[in-house]
This record gives C-alpha cells, sequence and structure tokens, in this order.
C-alpha cells in the first residue's frame, strides 16, 4: 500500500500544488460566504468555464508539444459568429455543429501547416492568425452581435435544465476521453515525446512535424465544440466572443502543472486549473473585490506556477531525474 501511494505522489506531484490551492479557496468561501456553494452558483460556475475547459484541453496539447496558440480567442469567435450566421440562414440546427466543427479543425489545420510543416515559430503565427480572424469578423460583422435566431438555435431547442446537462455532460467526455488517450494510446506518447525532445522523437520514428500539425487540428476542433456550446447559451451571438480566452487557457494549462517548455503535463491538471482560475473569480465577486484585479491575480498565479515548475524541475535534477523526461500520465 505504502509503495502504492508513493507511486501515486510521484504521478501526480505537478497537479498537488493547484489542487490544494484550490482546496484553500474552497474551505475560506465555505467560512466567508457559504452561500457560494449554493446550487444555481455551482452550476452557474460550471456552465461558465466549460468552454474554457475545452479550449485549455487544445491548450495543453499543443504546450506538451513546447508549442503555444494564442489565436484559440479569435478562432472561439469566429466559429461562434459562424454558428449564428449558419443558424439565421436557415440551416439545420443539427447541421450547425457540423459546419463549425469543419471550420475550426480548417483554421487549427492552417496553424499547424505553418508551424508544424514549415517550422514557423508558433508565437509569431498564431499572433498573426489572432489578428487575422479578429480583423475577418470586423469586416464580416461590422461590430454587431448576430441576432433574431430561430428559437431552436439557443440551447438546440431542447430545454435549459437538459441542454445545461448535455453542456456539462460533453465536457466531462471530452475531458477523460482526452487524459485516457494522452496516457494509453501510442498519439498520447509521441506527444509526450516531441515535447520533451523533439530530435530524440525523429530519431525514435516519431515525425514531430505531423504531431504538430495533428495537435494543432486537434486544438482547433476542440476549440469549435467550446464555442458551439457556449453560443447555444444566449439568444444572441456576440461578435468579439472569446476575448481573453488566450490568457485563460494558458493561465490554466500552467497552473494545473503543464511545463511551458513542453514535455511535462496533464490533462487532469488542465482541469484542476481551470476549476481553480474559475473558483477564484468568483469568489473575489462574493467578498467584494472589483473584477479588474481576477487578471491581476491570475497573472500573479501564473508567475508563482511558472517559479513553482522551475523549482521542480531544479529538485529532479539534484535527485538525478531527467528534467525533460517523457511523464505519460
Amino acid at each position: 500500500m505504502s509503495a502504492l501511494l508513493s507511486r501515486m505522489s510521484r504521478r501526480h506531484a505537478r497537479e498537488a500544488p493547484p489542487t490544494a490551492a484550490l482546496g484553500i479557496v474552497l474551505i475560506a468561501m465555505g467560512v466567508v460566504a457559504p452561500s457560494f456553494f449554493s446550487a444555481g452558483n455551482l452550476r452557474d460556475l460550471a456552465l461558465n468555464n466549460v468552454a474554457v475547459m475545452i479550449v485549455a484541453l487544445g491548450m495543453t496539447l499543443v504546450v506538451l508539444t513546447g508549442e503555444i496558440d494564442i489565436s484559440v480567442g479569435s478562432q472561439f469567435a469566429v466559429c461562434s459568429v459562424a454558428a449564428g450566421m449558419l443558424a439565421k440562414a436557415g440551416v439545420p440546427i443539427m447541421l450547425v455543429p457540423v459546419f463549425v466543427l469543419a471550420l475550426g479543425v480548417l483554421m487549427g489545420a492552417l496553424n499547424g501547416l505553418l508551424i508544424g510543416m514549415l517550422g514557423l515559430p508558433s508565437i509569431i503565427v498564431t499572433l498573426a492568425m489572432m489578428v487575422a480572424w479578429r480583423d475577418t469578423l470586423r469586416w464580416t460583422t461590422d461590430g454587431a452581435w448576430i441576432q433574431d435566431l430561430p428559437a431552436n438555435f439557443q440551447w438546440f431547442g431542447m430545454s435549459p435544465e437538459a441542454a445545461q446537462l448535455m453542456i456539462m455532460a460533453v465536457g466531462v467526455a471530452l475531458a477523460t476521453s482526452g487524459a485516457w488517450a494522452l496516457r494509453h494510446l501510442a498519439l498520447g506518447r509521441r506527444v509526450y515525446a516531441v515535447g520533451a525532445d523533439a530530435e530524440a522523437a525523429r530519431l525514435a520514428g516519431i515525425d514531430p512535424r505531423m504531431v504538430k500539425f495533428g495537435v494543432f487540428a486537434t486544438t482547433g476542433m476542440l476549440v469549435s465544440i467550446g464555442a458551439m456550446l457556449n453560443a447555444v447559451r444566449f439568444s444572441t451571438v456576440p461578435s468579439n466572443a472569446g476575448i481573453g480566452f488566450e490568457l485563460q487557457a494558458v493561465a490554466a494549462v500552467v497552473v494545473g502543472g503543464t511545463a511551458i517548455t513542453g514535455g511535462r503535463g496533464t490533462i487532469l491538471g488542465t482541469v484542476i486549473g481551470v476549476a481553480l482560475l474559475g473558483a477564484i473569480g468568483t469568489a473575489l465577486t462574493y467578498v467584494g473585490i472589483g473584477p479588474f484585479w481576477v487578471k491581476a491575480i491570475q497573472g500573479l498565479i501564473i508567475l508563482a506556477a511558472l517559479g513553482g515548475d522551475a523549482l521542480f524541475t531544479r529538485l529532479a535534477r539534484r535527485a538525478h531525474l531527467p528534467a525533460r523526461a517523457v511523464v505519460a500520465h
């Protein structure tokens, strides 16, 4: 039993700090504002963060390969607006997600082509795409929101209660299947291998270009799913959807223990990171702290997470462990 506990503690060492921080926040809210745990607030907290979590799942894959994608917020906006426009144009509501999914994969694949296949720096490519997609939306919509949507667009024509359960179930299913795939499938091990050492992965028969292409395309797919699930919650679609999602997704990934240099991290850690940041944002509102502090606190948390990762790496080196070893969680 002690050996099992020791192995589990080593396997999940990177998730321990954010888990402890989340526990502290929840305990503090239980003392200061017990209404934080009302069913309505917990439901809203989950719904408001499902889309962020789904986008962050894709960001986890990208960061694990040692890359970054700061265009996810703009992709999210494009997919949201596309969903509204398609529904308004009379496309059957069951076909709208299919077209939106294809659009998300296409945008992600474009990033993957430029970064994975052509070897361009991901920070430059995704920065350019972030601006390009936002400007395309401004030109297409002139800044106007998509309104007068068909009645069956909101909640997919279902009852709000049923649709909310479905949205949360999709989020759980994606996180669970993603965590399982990263740990048990060869594709998951390739993601870790490329992030740990791309050249060593290549010598082992893995094509880093294809892995990165697939990761960015998958991220585009996940962004489109998150955008669709978020868009149907409302009767209008804002043309500025997804603003700040880049910071939120990166913050959740880094806070959850994924190394920004790649090769180390888990989906579980990202889910905990999303929960922690979401809980902090809501907790600040409950205690009367202005929302403008949320971004500042998120920034401080990111810095703390990066400092913790640097300390973790240093301790690993002192223990004669490979600092960039592939950790197939």
